[in-house]
């Protein structure tokens, strides 16, 4: 079976390639710019108002340890779909199958058998990413805290 090609993406990336799509949606034939398959964690597709619109009744919504898949491979259709773990959305990138699914030549579980180091490789990654986004946030929180003025009594 074939390496796994997914990206993982953040919002900014996720919007760009939600509004190609929109921005296209008339086209006889849409050509995306933005083509491949892509892995947005930590939010997942609702059908509430609460959360940023990306369709007419299609909202995108932080949630955490969800995942959406985006599929633009085939450079004219954009596809997304909620998991609840990296390795199911990897799978259904791959193979365009969810891990219930009984009409395949191999399971789910096969798959994730075969592919281990692979989705650790994934997992690490967003590790760090999250490691990250954390410091970022404690240096911009602990600035914050030491530029506000002390008040004396």
């Amino acid at each position: 079976m074939s390496e796994i090609h997914a990206q993982l993406i953040n919002i900014d990336q996720a919007h760009a390639l939600l509004k190609e799509q929109h921005s296209q949606a008339n086209e006889l034939f849409p050509e995306l710019t933005l083509t491949g398959q892509y892995i947005l964690p930590d939010y997942r597709l609702t059908r509430k108002r609460e959360a940023f619109k990306i369709r007419k009744h299609t909202f995108l919504k932080k949630h955490y340890k969800s995942y959406v898949a985006f599929d633009s491979e085939n450079g004219q259709t954009l596809w997304m779909r909620n998991f609840s773990s990296l390795t199911q959305a990897l799978f259904w990138l791959q193979t365009g199958l969810k891990p219930g699914d009984t009409d395949s030549q191999f399971s789910f579980k096969e798959w994730h058998e075969s592919h281990a180091d692979e989705i650790e490789t994934y997992k690490d990654q967003l590790r760090s990413l999250h490691k990250e986004a954390v410091a970022k946030k404690k240096a911009t929180d602990s600035r914050a805290h030491k530029s506000k003025p002390k008040k004396h009594a």
